[in-house]
């Protein structure tokens, strides 16, 4: 009987894990426990050394007993935390990276740690493409205007309209599985799409009819630049005064990536001045930004929080794609997307 622990939250729930792994692994006696954190309700943090996580070490430590297998999205599988689980084996993290689990301590420890690569893929790049338009077209001022009584007839006006998408010069920073998606759609709509990503492959770039630039000359080129990198401690205020500079008058930013890529310190001034034409942010550098943040009253902002990935498809796919590879363990079998690979090398029970 392998003990499992299913650790979601309000987002990948308990029973989700359960179900997924009851089904992809029919074979095996299992013995589940849950536990459910706060988040979305509460919001995600550091907890004891790891960046992004919900709920407390104790609060794991409790549930987990003698569990074998971890399967969670947002728990803090900390170095302490593991310290004090010599029989856990296969954490799996229903999250594009296991931002939440001390990776160097799980490696040391022989734990494999698995995550789900591509899981909000989908729902992100609609949630971008999405932000793209109503910043575009004005969709959410004036929704807002006219619900608040007032008609605005000016947002007709030449030096009022909105912009289109066909013809325009679109920027992705960052071309993994959500920048091709978002590219995809914008080429749909004829727009010009460059890439900047120095990780990118070229002929795969060149395939999908892109162009790959180096930052400084997407930003100069682009009325629209769409954040989809991942956060690095290279990539931290990737875009920043300097840079942001180059950006053509009237031009449109989105981030719906991470929020410390953008440096949100010149922005207030560039939405003030017209040289940013417009905004649409769902993360932040502090999350919720305090009530007080100056870019709450900057002209053309769009703010939504951090729904990009939310969609009922993104929970399950997710609690789908950790369990395969959690039966995959339990089968004796190497896991398919592993954060640490080099333990795999060190378990004689596990093989290709």
């Amino acid at each position: 009987m392998t003990e499992v622990l299913a650790a979601g939250d309000r987002f990948v729930g308990p029973q989700l894990f359960v179900d997924a792994l009851t089904e992809q692994a029919p074979g095996h006696e299992l013995s589940f426990r849950t536990l459910a954190t706060g988040w979305p309700v509460e919001p995600f943090g550091p907890v004891g050394g790891v960046r992004e996580a919900s709920g407390t070490e104790q609060q794991l430590l409790d549930a987990l007993g003698g569990a074998e297998v971890l399967l969670t999205q947002m728990a803090p599988v900390t170095a302490g935390v593991l310290a004090k689980s010599p029989g856990l084996r296969f954490v799996g993290v229903a999250r594009g990276g296991p931002v939440n689990v001390d990776l160097a301590a799980a490696t040391e420890a022989g734990v494999v740690v698995g995550f789900t690569p591509a899981r909000n893929a989908a729902a992100a790049a609609e949630f971008a493409v999405g932000l793209v338009l109503a910043s575009l077209r004005r969709i959410v001022d004036s929704d807002a205007e006219l619900k608040g009584g007032h008609w605005r007839g000016d947002y007709y006006a030449h030096e009022n309209a909105g912009l289109e998408l066909e013809g325009a010069t679109a920027g992705l920073v960052g071309y993994g599985a959500i920048g091709r998606r978002v590219a995809r759609v914008l080429s749909a709509f004829g727009a010009e799409v460059l890439v900047a990503d120095p990780f990118a492959d070229p002929e795969q770039v060149a395939a999908d009819g892109v162009r790959l630039v180096e930052l400084d000359e997407l930003l100069r080129a682009s009325s629209v630049v769409s954040l989809h990198a991942r956060l690095t401690p290279e990539t931290e205020h990737l875009l920043n005064a300097e840079n942001l500079a180059l950006l053509p008058k009237g031009a449109v930013l989105v981030n719906s990536a991470r929020g410390g890529l953008l440096d949100y310190a010149p922005l207030p001034e560039m939405l003030r001045s017209g040289h940013l034409g417009g905004l649409a942010l769902d993360v932040y550098d502090v999350e919720p930004p305090p009530r007080d943040w100056p870019l709450f009253d900057a002209p053309n902002v769009i703010t939504t929080p951090h729904l990009a990935g939310a969609t009922r498809q993104t929970a399950d796919r997710a609690a789908a794609i950790v369990a395969a590879d959690a039966a995959r363990y339990l089968a004796g079998r190497w896991p398919r997307h592993v954060a640490n690979p080099e333990v795999l090398g060190r378990l004689e029970d596990l093989r290709p």
